[in-house]
């Protein structure tokens, strides 16, 4: 019997679905099946048939006279992935948060981590989208997968991406920054827009930091290039491997520090502590300030005061005005590297401590010999005297060893021709000056001098 007076057959437009539905219930007594399999294949249905539904069908049609029944379901095709960058990075503006320490205690100065990235370092990657997987309409055609979508690189500056289009990396050493429709930068500076405070936190940066505004006490600014503040500094610490600026001066109150590979720049200096491998450079004031260059220390400009603390420089220290009326103890140390006399002070100290050790284990071991003679020297005092011959040993050898460095940094301090410390106007009474291993205390008040080494000893030349 043909089935399709009993049963009508509706297929889907996207041919992915198929419903059955009783059109003649007193025809449902002759309904099987193995028919419904046959009036399914005229009507092209050859995919997806559902057996439990043709099953419940053929017992019970009576059942679908009003409802149609879901009896075959293609499989839909699935989409490939699309293709996306990988970003080495983390580039979402997220919430700053403090660092939590393992104690569990906060630390509020610790908000970032700066994306700092290296000349040449991998910074992104491109992975490729995946093919899409076909489907199956009811009618047994196959219905193609969507493919995914490829990503593409948006190149900003500083970076370059590979021959094969996967991989880009940084061309210098910088900050990895997402700008306008996503493109990827590395740029060489790192700007803040204000103070370095609670809202900023510490900086640790691979290239130049530019400030526009403070630097608050406790904070932290590491930088591989430059320093640049436009404002000015507390006690904080700045540590640049290139130089540092500091247009308003820094007011440290004995904290923090300030240390460049170079130069340092700044306006005045009070109660800091500065150092610099080349030049340290200042218009108006140094009070008070520990302050170290390699090579000199310029502090000239109109006022070009220097009032208490210690000053060392390589080679040169000039100044407008040296220490005031009521002698105000200042230092000025120069021809030796300050490095190298900071290395001397702590060489002599360790000397004297090894020289000392040396003598009470001198005495200790008179004592274990007189014992030996005497022929009372128990088994305890025997392996006592042999680590304290082997003590001795090891220390007399170090003590040679430091002796002789001594020896090489006092020689260099000889060798100090260009040394010198110029005074453009006036130097009081409590200023020492310091050049290699010869000092010289100021009892009165003079102007437009220069100090130099010359037969040993430090003269005092006018000038201008």
């Amino acid at each position: 019997m043909n089935l399709g007076a009993a049963v009508a057959v509706s297929v889907s437009e996207d041919r992915m679905s198929v419903f059955i539905q009783l059109a003649e219930p007193d025809l449902a007594q002759s309904i099987t099946k193995a028919g419904l399999v046959e009036l399914l294949k005229a009507n092209r249905v050859v995919y997806g048939l559902k057996e439990d539904a043709l099953s419940a069908f053929a017992l019970h049609p009576l059942s679908y006279v009003t409802t149609p029944l879901l009896i075959a379901q293609g499989a839909a095709p699935i989409a490939g992935a699309d293709g996306y960058i990988d970003n080495f990075f983390s580039l979402e503006n997220k919430a700053r948060r403090p660092l939590e320490l393992e104690s569990g205690a906060v630390d509020y100065r610790e908000l970032m981590q700066l994306n700092n990235a290296a000349k040449g370092q991998l910074i992104a990657q491109r992975v490729l989208a995946t093919k899409g997987t076909a489907g199956m309409a009811v009618t047994g055609e196959p219905i193609p997968g969507k493919d995914g979508k490829e990503a593409r690189f948006k190149q900003g500056k500083n970076v370059v991406v590979d021959a094969e289009k996967m991989k880009m990396y940084a061309v210098i050493d910088g900050l990895v920054t997402q700008t306008e429709k996503g493109k990827l930068n590395v740029f060489p500076v790192y700007e803040v827009n204000g103070d370095v405070d609670y809202h900023v936190g510490n900086i640790d940066f691979i290239g130049t930091v530019v400030v526009r505004g403070n630097v608050l006490s406790g904070f932290r600014i590491k930088a591989a290039g430059d320093i640049r503040i436009t404002g000015g500094v507390e006690g904080a610490e700045l540590e640049a491997d290139g130089s540092i600026d500091i247009a308003s001066g820094i007011f440290a109150g004995n904290k923090g520090f300030v240390k460049a590979g170079v130069d340092v720049k700044s306006s005045f200096m009070q109660e800091a502590n500065v150092f610099a491998g080349q030049n340290i450079v200042v218009s108006q004031s140094i009070l008070h300030s520990n302050v170290r260059a390699g090579q000199s220390i310029l502090c000239k400009g109109s006022k070009g005061l220097i009032v208490g603390g210690n000053l060392q420089a390589g080679e040169t220290i000039v100044a407008r005005t040296v220490g005031n009326s009521t002698s105000t103890a200042t230092a000025l140390e120069v021809g030796v590297a300050p490095e190298l006399r900071s290395e001397l002070q702590l060489l002599r100290a360790a000397s004297k401590q090894i020289a000392d050790n040396l003598d009470k284990t001198d005495k200790a071991l008179h004592l274990l010999d007189q014992m030996t003679l005497a022929g009372t020297l128990t088994p305890e005092k025997m392996e006592l005297r042999t680590k304290l011959i082997s003590t001795k040993r090891t220390s007399t050898e170090e003590l040679g060893a430091t002796r002789e460095r001594i020896w090489e940094i006092e020689t260099s301090l000889e060798d100090i021709e260009k040394a010198k410390v110029e005074i453009i106007g006036t130097v009081y009474s409590g200023t020492k000056v310091v050049i290699g291993r010869y000092t010289r205390f100021i009892k009165d008040a003079t102007t437009r001098v220069a100090f130099h080494l010359q037969g040993g000893e430090i003269t005092l030349t006018s000038h201008f």
